[in-house]
């Protein structure tokens, strides 16, 4: 018996390198072709971050004056259904809903208070709109100034590229928002702490 391993010669030409940086390369386009879309699931509700610039969808479609509950402490913004209007006046603000994008992408709903015929003059309402109004054009930092009584707005002084905005529509993303966060009927919980029951 003969146990001598035999020499077997290889041809490295007909094999494909597998660590051949053409073929593994990313085609400039590998973007569109990875088949993948990212998925707007939680939209925030709240005002922009004083470290961020930010910007406001321009179309009126984008925005709508709505009925609100806010708990402050938790910070969480509920919808109320017209037909609650009278029996929750008391808790009721007025909000526009304005939707908002920041630099990292990150879309959001801005809650802006409206005032009310009867209400005095507030500057933090005033100023967080003129803010609002501002950002539709280009991009704001809106960071609160106790002292004043105000908010003070900083427009970004290079230029930056517009933002990318959702196609989802107004709607779309109101539902998003507040799936859990409707307030249409009185035995809700939010209601029901609000009276103490």
């Amino acid at each position: 018996m003969d146990d001598k391993p035999t020499l077997q010669v290889v041809d490295t030409a007909a094999a494909p390198d597998p660590f051949d940086l053409a073929s593994l390369r990313l085609s400039q386009d590998f973007a569109a072709t990875a088949g993948v879309k990212k998925q707007l699931l939680t939209i925030p509700v709240r005002r922009p971050n004083r470290q961020d610039f930010n910007r406001v969808h321009p179309d009126p479609a984008y925005r709508a004056d709505l009925r609100a509950i806010v708990l402050k402490d938790e910070g969480e913004t509920y919808l109320v259904t017209p037909e609650l209007h009278d029996a929750l006046l008391s808790e009721l603000i007025f909000v526009t809903m304005f939707t908002a994008i920041n630099r990292q992408g990150v879309l959001f709903l801005w809650p802006v208070r409206l005032p009310l015929p009867d209400d005095r003059v507030i500057d933090w309402w005033v100023t967080a709109r003129q803010a609002a109004e501002m950002a539709m054009e280009r991009w704001i930092r809106l960071t609160a100034n106790r002292s004043l009584g105000a908010y003070e707005i900083t427009a970004a002084e290079s230029l930056i590229a517009d933002p990318v905005w959702p196609e989802q529509s107004f709607e779309e993303l109101i539902r998003i928002a507040f799936r859990d966060r409707l307030v249409d009927r009185l035995d809700h919980a939010v209601v029901k702490r609000l009276r103490g029951l």
